[in-house]
């Protein structure tokens, strides 16, 4: 499939090549290589990261990118056929990206990457990761650091009047991490008068706050690392993000803390890209669609989600 699909990338450039006139995309100039590379965007924003558990909107962008949609357009397809991509990941949650300490990159999104990257014909070795910090993503793309990125990057409204998206690639669920002995947090209603923790800019807390506890009291910090951080010396109560997210930390300390397990939200992860590349968000979904049919998506997840005691989910319909 991958071999099939790199083709007609290739078959689809030289077509738009020959009847159109539109200047393609300038390639990335990043080298061939997936050791760290620290972020494009920490000349601009540092803001904290912040997980996408704002309202999703559901599906994708691909039925109504705008703007041009030729393949000689698309700066994914561009870079592919040259055999270089450069994609943003997370670096700090574990099971899903995940920078380790001997320079690799390990989690799911990572895999889904890889496999998408392998799909447009662009072997691991010409892959470049950067990270890319919620609050950075829509920047990476609209000043073509990235090709895209996969980051637990939730499809909603707001962001798809910046940027497209493929997919959804994977549905989570809003939901609380907490000590492993905890019986009073129960799910969002229980937060009542207790302490809870998100990232800045994320949305997560207060939605709690708004429908579920408004007497909760909410402490934001920079990174979840440092809200479970402040979970485990008791300084919070309960941590709020994606499951799958959450299911990643508690799998980094078995036996002190849970997912809570009471998800109250479905958060679309899409694979975001330049707006109006429709050409590229097609051939990101066909790639995402092979990776499903031949097993390499359940695989990934089992693989680097599954430890955690994730329960493995059906995969999405793509599109």
């Amino acid at each position: 499939m991958a071999t099939t699909l790199a083709a007609g990338v290739a078959a689809a450039l030289a077509l738009s090549a020959c009847g159109s006139d539109s200047t393609p995309a300038a390639t990335t100039t990043a080298p061939a290589t997936t050791a760290p590379a620290s972020s494009s965007a920490a000349a601009s924003s540092e803001a904290p990261t912040s997980a996408g558990s704002e309202t999703s909107s559901g599906g994708s962008e691909t039925g109504s990118a705008t703007g041009s949609a030729s393949a000689g357009d698309s700066k994914v397809l561009t870079d592919a056929a040259a055999g270089t991509l450069t994609i943003g990941i997370k670096f700090d949650q574990p099971g899903l990206g995940l920078l380790q300490p001997d320079g690799s990159y390990a989690g799911f999104d990572v895999e889904v990457a890889k496999g998408v990257a392998k799909e447009l014909g662009v072997e691991e070795s010409g892959i470049t990761f950067v990270e890319a910090k919620s609050a950075e993503r829509e920047g990476l793309i609209e000043r073509g650091e990235v090709d895209f990125i996969v980051a637990t990057y939730s499809i909603t409204d707001t962001r798809k009047e910046k940027v497209n998206f493929a997919g959804p690639y994977f549905i989570a669920h809003q939901d609380l991490l907490v000590k492993a002995d905890n019986t009073d947090i129960t799910g969002p209603e229980a937060m009542g008068g207790k302490i809870l923790c998100s990232v800045t800019g994320s949305t997560s807390a207060q939605k709690v706050k708004d429908t579920y506890a408004a007497d909760v009291a909410l402490q934001e910090f920079g990174t979840y690392s440092e809200c479970v951080e402040n979970l485990r010396t008791g300084v919070v109560e309960a941590v709020t993000t994606d499951d799958v997210i959450l299911a990643g930390f508690a799998a980094q300390s078995p036996g002190e803390f849970k997912v809570v397990g009471n998800g109250f939200s479905d958060e679309n992860y899409g694979i975001g890209l330049a707006k109006g590349d429709t050409a590229g968000t097609e051939a990101i979904n066909a790639a995402i669609e092979a990776m499903i049919a031949d097993g390499s998506w359940a695989k990934a997840l089992e693989d680097t989600v599954g430890p955690s005691g994730y329960t493995i989910p059906e995969p999405p319909t793509v599109g």
